[in-house]
């Protein structure tokens, strides 16, 4: 069959990344993907422009979110595809979670403005939209100040905490909520990089099945945070509880140096993904459409 190129996990400027929606549909189609799904941070506000500019760049495009979870002293991202985003659930915890990061991101902004003079109004003035504002932000701030050349940079040096000093914590649902929020709304979730060793590193099989037994149907195994170990180890277990396997570039625009396209999820997998979710609709061009209709359901 036609080989199809999908990248399931981009971020947009309504969270961490640094194009609009319409921007990341064009760097898409320049990209030869033929899908991309935008999973933006704890919201759905990019949705909109991003599914008029896929029906502008004939790119297909699987609406979605990423949850930053907590459990103990390790962190999980989920990634949820196809949810119904005016489920009020989910929005009322959109809603907690945006609250909780500004209050950090006010705190954060205070502290490192002893000493660069950086304001309130200047980090907000790097948010796009309703996005919910974190330190990417503020490092883009001091981009924009002159006090840092690049956001890397920011985080490397002004916005590192000095020796002894914990940054404010921000609310964060636990797996389980998030999971259960996803499924409830009709998504599909899968886990996103697990193997990052900068969130924790790679979770047990007992963590893992005890996800799956929650909800979980997929795990992204082809990105550039897993290490190659990680990587066979986590599709072992995928195999075993039949999740679904993606790969995704996890693009930040000039945010990351991650590329589009770097790592992609096979067609087939993909054929899949959007037969489990039922929350709201993917946007797919009529003969893409028809190409994924070959692929079988199980």
């Amino acid at each position: 069959m036609d080989p199809i190129r999908s990248d399931l996990h981009t971020h947009s400027a309504h969270s961490d990344g640094t194009e609009s929606p319409g921007e990341l549909l064009r760097a898409a189609r320049a990209a030869a993907l033929d899908v991309v799904a935008l999973t933006d941070h704890d919201t759905v506000s990019g949705w909109g422009e991003a599914r008029a500019a896929a029906l502008d760049a004939g790119v297909g495009l699987i609406p979605g979110v990423e949850f930053s979870t907590r459990s103990g002293h390790h962190t999980y991202h989920l990634l949820g595809y196809l949810i119904d985003p005016g489920d009020s659930a989910l929005a009322a915890e959109f809603d907690r979670i945006r609250e909780s990061r500004i209050a950090r991101a006010q705190l954060i902004t205070a502290h490192v403005g002893e000493t660069t003079g950086l304001s309130w109004d200047e980090v907000r003035a790097q948010v796009h939209g309703d996005a919910t504002v974190g330190r990417p932000h503020i490092a883009d701030a001091l981009v924009a100040r002159g006090d840092a050349p690049d956001r890397s940079t920011a985080f490397r040096t002004l916005l590192r905490p000095p020796s002894g000093m914990r940054l404010p914590e921000y609310y964060a649902p636990t797996p389980e909520r998030a999971l259960s929020l996803i499924r409830g709304a009709g998504g599909v979730p899968v886990l996103a990089h697990p193997g990052s060793p900068a969130r924790g590193g790679l979770p047990t099989a007992a963590e893992l099945e005890a996800f799956v037994r929650l909800g979980l149907l997929g795990v992204e195994i082809r990105h550039r945070e897993n290490p190659a170990g990680a990587r066979a180890r986590l599709a072992e277990l995928a195999r075993r509880h039949g999740l679904l396997i993606t790969g995704s570039s996890d693009y930040h625009g000039t945010g990351k140096p991650n590329w589009l396209g770097e790592n992609l999820t096979d067609a087939a997998t993909l054929a899949r993904l959007l037969r489990l979710g039922n929350g709201t609709p993917a946007i797919l061009p009529e003969e893409l459409r028809e190409r994924l209709q070959a692929y079988p359901t199980a």
